[in-house]
């Protein structure tokens, strides 16, 4: 007792000052291993853009540069559990050194079996004061990963997907009316409003365009239309029905959108057009000739069952976007979003899909975020957007003729642009 209680105490103290650097050290080196990841898939997914521009070199370094980061809090965690085994062995050799010591001193008094037996438990006992050591270190320091998990958990989730106290009828909206009533937006909590107070109403079947420079709003408008981000302040109404009531998948599968960056999915086209084979072949097929592609699919050797790559990567941007848009046709809601749908493609594709969405959606509500003004030059109305304020809000023919309007002016930056 004499020895074992000064050397519990010592692997004690031991213990707590290692623990402190080292859960410090691995709480580095996992937040700076998540970059490499990152940059290594980004790199993947863009390998073809990275070598048309010449710039394989600087993705190779920066890759380098994360990694070499990274390395140095690995390679000090290494060290810290280097220096760790080390100071448990000298302790080790410590407690043998003073049964032996002990042994000597005592060699009148003390048989040779006891001398042995006092060695063989100096030995066991520093063995298993050791392991002890390591697994509370190896506890408290993989813990990290546990703060991880907790830190992803405690994100707030999205609202209920399905409320069946509140669901719709089967053909809502039925109308495809929205209102607006002192709508404000934030991202977060503690960020400032990206829409403050927005009061407008979009009448059935009307066609209005959303402009706006850079950071106006327009696409936080779209992403409160969807839920995607909940308003802070104030309400929107479908139909007359307030949208927070509604379940997430109630409110989304009722609205269409055509996104700027379309979305492919890796299956056949039939698997893209119709997920949840709702519709008939004849349908599917109706829709592609209506989107300008039924030439296109009709040439291929596997028709509806054609493989679309990882993204749409064997298919061009042209005809990603009007496969998309063959999708929205397919659907046929009351309420259309289009989010600066043509913006990616050239100026044919672009009118093959304006063309199609005013004659196909003429009894539909559009509502276009507008990235060439003359996409939505013909719309009923125009909604002109400026830091998250409605500006103007009228007849772009109107607002055309008023030299002092916004909206005259982007149009005339454009036209000198």
């Amino acid at each position: 007792m004499t020895v074992i209680v000064p050397l519990g105490l010592l692997y004690f103290f031991i213990q707590r000052f290692f623990i402190c650097t080292s859960r410090q050290l691995k709480r580095l080196e996992s937040t700076t291993r998540s970059p490499i990841y990152t940059h290594f898939s980004e790199t993947v997914t863009g390998t073809q853009t990275i070598r048309a521009y010449a710039v394989v070199d600087a993705f190779v370094t920066e890759s380098q540069r994360r990694v070499d980061f990274n390395q140095i809090f690995y390679f000090a965690g290494i060290s810290s559990n280097r220096w760790l085994g080390f100071h448990l062995e000298l302790c080790g050799a410590l407690a043998v050194f003073a049964a032996t010591l002990f042994a000597v001193l005592g060699r009148d008094t003390i048989s040779g079996a006891i001398v042995g037996l006092s060695v063989s438990y100096a030995l066991q006992v520093t063995g298993a004061l050791n392991w002890m050591v390591r697994m509370s270190s190896d506890l408290e320091t993989n813990i990290v990963s546990v703060e991880r998990l907790e830190e992803y958990a405690s994100i707030a989730t999205e609202a209920e997907w399905d409320v069946p106290e509140t669901r719709p009828p089967p053909n809502w909206p039925d109308r495809g009316s929205v209102s607006m009533h002192d709508l404000a937006v934030r991202y977060r909590d503690g960020l400032e409003l990206v829409l403050h107070g927005l009061t407008c109403d979009v009448k059935p079947g009307e066609k209005v365009g959303i402009v706006g420079r850079t950071g106006a709003g327009k696409s936080s408008l779209t992403l409160c239309l969807f839920r995607i981000v909940e308003a802070a302040r104030g309400r929107v109404l479908i139909d007359g029905e307030d949208i927070r009531r509604l379940g997430l998948h109630q409110l989304r599968s009722r609205i269409t959108i055509l996104p700027q960056d379309p979305v492919i999915f890796s299956g056949t086209l039939r698997v893209n057009l119709d997920p949840f084979n709702e519709k008939t072949d004849s349908e599917v097929w109706t829709a592609l000739e209506l989107a300008h592609l039924k030439d296109f699919v009709a040439r291929l050797p596997e028709g509806l069952a054609y493989q679309c790559g990882e993204g749409g990567s064997n298919l061009s941007v042209g005809q990603r976007q009007l496969l998309c848009l063959a999708r929205t046709l397919l659907r046929k809601s009351k309420i259309l979003v289009l989010d600066e749908a043509t913006a990616a493609v050239d100026l044919e594709t672009d009118s093959l899909i304006q063309q199609t969405i005013r004659r196909e959606f003429k009894d539909s509500t559009v509502i276009t975020i507008a990235h060439r003004l003359n996409t939505i030059l013909d719309s009923d109305r125009v909604l002109v957007l400026d830091r998250g304020v409605i500006k103007e809000f009228e007849n772009p023919r109107t607002l055309l003729q008023r030299p002092n309007s916004s909206f005259y002016s982007m149009a005339k930056d454009a036209n000198s642009g």
